[in-house]
């Protein structure tokens, strides 16, 4: 495994992460303690310590099946979630920014996740409204203080929020979390160079494209079913499925699978300091490390 030093930070993270949105259920699966601890086990065997998670996956249940796990180990694990929305139910959120709301949700995070510290707890996509807070931010440097919390970040809407990205440092932020992969190229223009400006760490979320790059969809393949790969498939998925085989065609080297190739392409842009897949199973979990190995052969 590969590690780089999250922004200015000094915390050491696995370049490869385990994303848990599916956690919450909305990816087509229910998941139990046992499938989640296998998951973690198979992460922490090669060297994987950055787990991102988040309040609304469930009402707290990612968090939740995460601290189960992990509370014996929690020393071994760099632990991101997010704060701002409350589930409701499949896809359904409402939006909580003010100042006690996120105190009552880090708590309920903290309690979640078994833990009385978050490393890196993230605005989950605010408006630009909703960042320019500083009640919100100040709130938040206070529970850093009492120890709760030790670094601040943006998981930013859109990836060309160049405001926010440029605006973090002033507000006590050191990361930012971003759509990046080989099919949403549009962070490259603007946020991932100020990000390399201010030494802020980077996430690239949804690195697989929602799994349109993991190299099992073909053009013509419909999503079926309640989970959000279905729910937000559109004439769009279809180009973008012919893009994906043209790659595969092109840049994707024999031999290599293209999720793999797919995650190494994204930490392959220095701006980048760790990809956060998804994953179901220990396999997946052994596909997404295997790109640490295939970065060092495109360096």
């Amino acid at each position: 495994m590969e590690y780089r030093v999250l922004g200015s930070t000094e915390l050491k993270v696995s370049v490869i992460g385990i994303g848990t949105w599916q956690f919450g259920g909305e990816w087509g699966k229910e998941f139990s303690k046992d499938e989640v601890a296998a998951i973690l086990q198979k992460a922490n065997e090669l060297g994987i310590n950055l787990i991102d998670t988040a309040e609304c996956y469930g009402d707290h249940l990612s968090e939740s099946l995460i601290g189960n796990v992990i509370k014996e180990q929690r020393d071994k694990w760099i632990i991101a979630t997010k704060f701002g929305h409350h589930y409701h139910g499949f896809m359904e959120r409402t939006r909580h920014f003010d100042p006690e709301n996120i105190v009552r949700q880090l708590d309920a995070s903290l309690k979640s996740l078994k833990t009385d510290y978050i490393d890196i707890y993230q605005m989950h996509s605010g408006t630009n409204d909703e960042f320019q807070n500083e009640e919100l931010w100040e709130t938040l440097q206070k529970q850093k203080v009492k120890g709760k919390i030790r670094h601040l970040g943006l998981s930013i809407s859109g990836n060309d929020n160049i405001f926010q990205t440029e605006s973090a440092a002033s507000f006590g932020a050191e990361t930012i979390q971003v759509v990046y992969n080989r099919l949403d190229r549009e962070p490259e223009e603007a946020v991932l160079p100020q990000c390399r400006k201010d030494n802020l760490g980077v996430f690239a979320r949804v690195p697989l494209a929602s799994g349109l790059l993991s190299g099992k969809y073909k053009p013509g393949h419909q999503f079926t079913g309640k989970n959000v790969r279905a729910s937000r498939a559109d004439e769009s998925t279809q180009t973008r499925l012919k893009e994906v085989e043209h790659i595969a065609c092109t840049e994707v080297p024999e031999g290599v699978s293209m999720a793999t190739w797919a995650l190494a392409w994204c930490l392959n842009n220095k701006a980048v300091t760790a990809v956060i897949p998804g994953c179901k199973n220990p396999e997946q979990v052994s596909s997404n490390a295997a790109a640490a190995d295939l970065l060092n052969n495109l360096s």
